[in-house]
């Protein structure tokens, strides 16, 4: 399975590999997604880095804490499913163009 394999390639594509990763991070932080809850009285906004950027709250949440606890657990779940879904999505891509559309894990 291994023996026609060149050792100094796969050193090569080890270290375009790291690259990419680097600059997906990168770019992941240029990336923003906001999630609401609540019928958006509730909007968290995260980067794809997963940091938490901005979150508003409609005014009328400030006297019902439970709501407002309730509705905020909901955008901020909902908002790093989001990053999540799109780190995958991007890993995915990435990877295939990398392997020029080989897929030796039978990944889809």
């Amino acid at each position: 399975m291994f023996e026609n394999m060149d050792i100094g390639k796969m050193g090569e594509m080890m270290k375009e590999l790291q690259s990419k990763a680097k600059e997906m991070e990168e770019q992941s932080k240029k990336i923003t997604m906001t999630a609401k809850a609540g019928g958006g009285m509730v909007e968290v906004t995260a980067n794809g880095a997963n940091e938490i950027i901005d979150i508003t709250i409609d005014d009328s949440l400030l006297s019902d804490k439970s709501s407002l606890q309730i509705l905020l657990i909901s955008a901020i779940n909902d908002v790093i499913k989001m990053v999540e879904d799109n780190k995958k999505s991007q890993a995915m891509n990435s990877l295939g163009g990398m392997m020029g559309g080989m897929n030796p894990f039978g990944m889809k």
